[in-house]
């Protein structure tokens, strides 16, 4: 078996985070901070989107992979990589407005955890099983 429809999301969660890297260099260029974050605010929030996104999509990723890989139905697959992928849009976009759009952050995360506990119980029940 192999995964397919995995490598998909994995994709869409690599370009989110090219882009999201791409404006943490956009506000070090802006802010003239090549090192840290110099107490930049613009800096600062950004750094912290990208810095969520490499946090929580990994794990994610992760056991999509694995629950495709243990025979979950595609439908079931491509529903939780669309849970990750729009809660990490959703959290990154919220989260990195000023100021800060909460009812975006906030679904984010929810579909974000949401994603991470269903894949999470449905690896651990096939395992047990």
């Amino acid at each position: 078996m192999s995964l397919v429809i995995a490598p998909l999301y994995a994709g869409l969660i690599g370009l989110l985070f090219v882009l999201l890297s791409v404006l943490v260099i956009a506000a070090r260029f802006k802010t003239n901070v090549s090192l840290g974050d110099g107490g930049e605010q613009l800096l600062i929030r950004r750094i912290r989107v990208q810095a969520n996104c490499a946090e929580y999509a990994p794990l994610g990723l992760i056991l999509l992979g694995m629950a495709e890989l243990q025979g979950a139905p595609g439908w079931v697959v491509h529903l939780l990589g669309l849970m990750l992928v729009a809660g990490r849009v959703l959290h990154a976009a919220g989260f990195g407005r000023v100021p800060e759009i909460m009812p975006m952050r906030s679904a984010g995360m929810v579909l974000t955890f949401a994603m991470l506990i269903l894949t999470a119980l449905a690896n651990i029940g096939h395992a047990v099983l």
